[in-house]
């Protein structure tokens, strides 16, 4: 499952380093830079959390975060220069599940959305990929096709599950053989075509493409 997360934050420097410290974990992000634009995009997408600053232009994070939660129990993570403990307990007070006081962290600002995704959607779902019929689970090195175990190797399954966490991404063979073989591996790189030639024969389906010349990519 790929997490999508908004983020209402009103300083565009700010906004621009966590959008892609976000992006390089693999989530989809959306970015508004005052109250009303996030809460525009808040009421027309799914999002599976909101991170929220509290010093926003036309409706500020408190309005947000009030507005929010009477319709999504969506967990927020509230971003602050505001190092009052009153300020806080008004924002737990409204809702927010956890706070980041700036200047923070990008590694700890990760952690905390980690810990609130897990805590709301459950400890294996970071472990879980899902694209329309084809589930990875990689925790249980497990496909599943319309509900359906599909048995590969555990090459065949990380070559899957690095494509699928990549998704629409171009990965050469190069690149593949790196992850899933390794660095010290010496072989072909034709090694690689070999397992997705197998792969596509066990999914049965065709979302693994072939970029002539340069590698492979998983999409629609």
């Amino acid at each position: 499952m790929t997490y999508k997360i908004l983020v209402v934050e009103d300083d565009k420097d700010i906004q621009e380093l966590i959008y892609e410290f976000l992006k390089i974990q693999d989530y989809q992000v959306d970015v508004a830079s005052d109250g009303a634009e996030g809460m525009n995009l808040f009421q027309n997408n799914e999002y599976n959390l909101v991170i929220l600053d509290i010093m926003l232009p036309k409706l500020n994070g408190y309005q947000v975060c009030q507005i929010i939660r009477s319709k999504s129990q969506v967990p927020i993570l509230m971003l602050t220069a505001l190092g009052e403990e009153l300020d806080h307990v008004k924002g737990f007070d409204l809702g927010v599940d956890d706070y980041v006081t700036k200047p923070f962290s990008f590694n700890i600002l990760i952690k905390r959305v980690e810990a609130l995704l897990r805590r709301a959607y459950g400890q294996n779902n970071l472990n879980v990929l899902t694209f329309n019929e084809l589930v990875a689970d990689h925790e249980g090195y497990q496909v599943l096709v319309n509900g359906t175990p599909v048995e590969l190797t555990t090459k065949e399954f990380e070559i899957l599950y690095t494509l699928m966490s990549n998704q629409g991404k171009v990965l050469t063979r190069e690149v593949l053989l790196d992850k899933v073989w390794g660095y010290g591996f010496f072989g072909n790189d034709r090694v690689v075509d070999a397992h997705i030639k197998n792969l596509r024969k066990k999914l049965g389906v065709d979302y693994i493409k072939t970029i002539k010349g340069v590698g492979y990519k998983f999409d629609e």
